[in-house]
């Protein structure tokens, strides 16, 4: 089972999440939370994936995110966001989110974005990617970017697509007929060349480098 814990400061948020989620054979919401209680809810009941809503009246989204990121095993934190141009997108993904989720994603998909997520793979809408791209560095910063991203092996290049993809390291191994031992060995090397330190933040590189369609 899939264990969620699902952070809102919307009581009709957090409900109809778990009963879309719960729906799923595979999927267990374990908790709830507000802001507040995120971590104590997060720490005691220790789930493979967290929907974090980004922005909270008592407790900023991003604040919890460093305090679960810093935690010894922490668990995969997607944001969740109204709004797929949120400013706070950048941000979220600079302190290591995994990925976004809108809250209108159809119910039929939420259960598989989470599947996604707790597999390592990316979830991250081509808006969220546009919008991130806008806010993006300099061009001086970009080029070096895209020139990191040129300096991949091929077999390296193929692998950072199906990142990008959001294909968990089982399901890229599968792909391209490699071991998961071996895929993960590429995904290091993806992620300390081109300077990340998440799948997310290599996805959006293979989009500026002009990997991805």
């Amino acid at each position: 089972m899939i264990r969620v814990v699902v952070v809102d400061d919307e009581a009709l948020v957090r409900s109809g999440f778990e009963l879309i989620l719960n729906a799923a054979r595979d999927i267990e919401v374990v908790a709830t939370a507000t802001g507040a209680g995120a971590l104590a809810a997060i720490e005691q009941t220790r789930p493979d994936v967290v929907l974090l809503d980004i922005r909270m009246p008592d407790v900023d989204g991003l604040a919890v995110l460093r305090q679960l990121r810093a935690l010894p095993d922490p668990p995969v934190v997607a944001m969740l966001t109204t709004f797929d141009t949120d400013d706070y997108i950048l941000s979220a993904l600079r302190s290591g989110a995994a990925g976004f989720v809108l809250k209108d994603t159809e119910p039929e998909q939420l259960a598989q974005l989470t599947r996604t997520l707790a597999a390592g793979g990316v979830v991250l809408s081509p808006k969220v990617s546009a919008a991130l791209l806008r806010h993006a560095e300099p061009a001086a910063t970009f080029d070096a970017d895209v020139e990191r991203v040129e300096r991949l092996t091929e077999r390296e290049r193929a692998v950072l697509v199906l990142i990008a993809g959001g294909l968990s390291n089982a399901e890229i191994g599968q792909r391209i007929h490699l071991s998961v031992g071996t895929v993960k060995d590429h995904v290091s090397a993806i992620l300390t060349k081109l300077r990340v330190s998440s799948r997310v933040q290599a996805a959006l590189l293979a989009q500026r480098a002009g990997l991805l369609p």
